[in-house]
């Protein structure tokens, strides 16, 4: 007899529940729309970066001493209509640094590897979108500067995509 009691509670809670103000619009079509769409729309979680695991292998690898090569360097300031090709040419220039510590077997190896295989897949699933403006240059057009300097301003570049 007290479950049934018990029941009988709850059901006369979301009775007045669901006749509250908060949920007169479920009473009509329009709020029921209204209330599906908001429940289904994807949640991003604040100051999120899809770049983020990258980031955390970057600060990994940037005190890597056995990795010395030099590589095309964007500068972190570019237009920002060079963006995506910008965040390419420095995904591309990790294949740089995955080749070098295959020679030198270098202890970050798994860290740089991760770096490209996150850039990768990121690109692959979107075709370029970026249109190549007289702005934009070619990887090969921005200067060679040393590793360092290389993490450094991928790091900005990140960063600034995620702001």
């Amino acid at each position: 007899q007290k479950t049934d009691l018990k029941s009988v509670c709850l059901q006369y809670q979301l009775c007045r529940l669901l006749n509250s103000h908060c949920f007169c619009l479920l009473k009509n079509g329009m709020g029921i729309i209204i209330f599906f769409l908001c429940a289904y729309v994807p949640k991003t979680e604040a100051g999120h970066c899809k770049w983020a695991e990258v980031l955390k292998d970057l600060e990994r690898i940037k005190t890597s001493k056995d990795i010395d090569v030099s590589l095309y360097t964007a500068n972190a300031d570019e237009d920002v209509k060079c963006q995506e090709l910008v965040m390419r040419c420095f995904f591309l220039e990790t294949e740089v640094i995955i080749q070098e510590c295959r020679i030198k077997n270098c202890s970050k190896t798994q860290d740089v590897w991760n770096i490209w295989k996150n850039g990768n897949e990121s690109f692959g699933k979107n075709k370029l979108t970026s249109t190549k403006s007289e702005k934009c240059k070619e990887c090969e057009e921005y200067e060679e500067k040393n590793f360092t300097e290389f993490v450094q301003n991928f790091v900005k570049v990140i960063q600034r995509d995620c702001k």
